[in-house]
């Protein structure tokens, strides 16, 4: 902000930013709350504003939403921001208010998704993505009562249009959203959990690895006592021989495949036992620990 504040202070101090709210809910929610009823107001067209208001709601948060499918939500992440709504929201009440007998639904669209929010997006599917959601979402269906902004019955636009009715209906929403509401399949939920439990088990680690000012040792100790537990808990070995004797008299296709299923489970547990002593081993010194051990 000036030049005279001085660089060594700002370089160590602790930057914070403000990131949206993950769920649909409570980017709804904050969007709603984010305007006065004094500018909720203005509009003279007050039934298509309050109406395509709320789709731009949705649309907003769905657009930021959508990224948690990863690339099956966008190509690239895409920072849609709080600009990119009040420009688009100031757009639909100027339209309104000018063009009081027939809504330029055309305009309105291009400059939603091809100017303002289209700016950011570098993939041509993604745009086709965005397109789509701004056909549907601002078109004259989204004037008609209840109209579904899903496939789920869930998500509607309510009739009550004031702003306390909003944030009540958005209040009553679940707090996690199922991929239905984006137009995804059960599916692509798959690959976000597994990354979001990825993430969270590569936080905990790094923390668990961290703590404590012994350094190595006390890693080292905690990597020991890991093992000896991983130990422990692993079976033995099936007896593969004693399997195939009793079940010599019967050949059918499902002996023949629990038996290989059998000599593979024993192959992982000799793998993974041969392993953990080998770390084991490294950790006291014995053996030099190898790059995959270390990672």
């Amino acid at each position: 902000p000036t030049p005279k504040f001085p660089i060594q202070l700002l370089q160590n101090c602790i930057k914070m930013t403000t990131e949206p709210p993950r769920g649909l809910k409570a980017n709804l929610l904050r969007m709603i709350n984010s305007v006065t009823e004094e500018h909720y107001n203005r509009v003279k067209q007050t039934y298509n504003y309050r109406k395509l208001f709320f789709s731009l709601c949705w649309f907003h948060a769905v657009l930021l939403e959508r990224r948690k499918f990863k690339m099956l939500g966008w190509n690239v992440s895409y920072d849609f921001s709080d600009p990119d709504f009040d420009i688009c929201e100031n757009i639909i009440a100027m339209y309104l208010d000018e063009n009081p007998h027939e809504i330029p639904w055309a305009a309105i669209r291009y400059l939603i998704a091809e100017a303002n929010y289209g700016g950011r997006v570098t993939e041509h599917p993604d745009n086709r993505v965005l397109n789509a959601y701004c056909a549907e979402f601002f078109s004259p269906n989204a004037l008609q009562p209840k109209f579904m902004l899903s496939t789920l019955p869930t998500y509607y636009i309510p009739e009550e249009s004031s702003l306390s009715s909003y944030k009540n209906y958005v209040k009553e929403l679940p707090m996690s959203e199922p991929p239905e509401a984006f137009g995804q399949h059960v599916n692509a939920e798959i690959s976000s959990s597994m990354q979001d439990t990825e993430n969270m088990l590569s936080t905990i680690i790094a923390m668990t690895g961290g703590s404590g000012g012994g350094g190595g040792d006390a890693r080292d100790a905690l990597v020991m006592d890991t093992c000896n537990n991983l130990l422990e808990k692993l079976p033995e070995n099936v007896d593969w021989e004693e399997v195939r004797e009793r079940n010599a008299a019967d050949p059918s296709p499902l002996k023949v495949c629990l038996l290989q299923e059998i000599e593979r489970y024993n192959a992982l547990l000799s793998f993974t036992r041969a392993s953990i002593k080998l770390l084991q081993k490294g950790l006291q010194g014995f053996v030099v620990i190898s790059m995959e051990q270390e990672e």
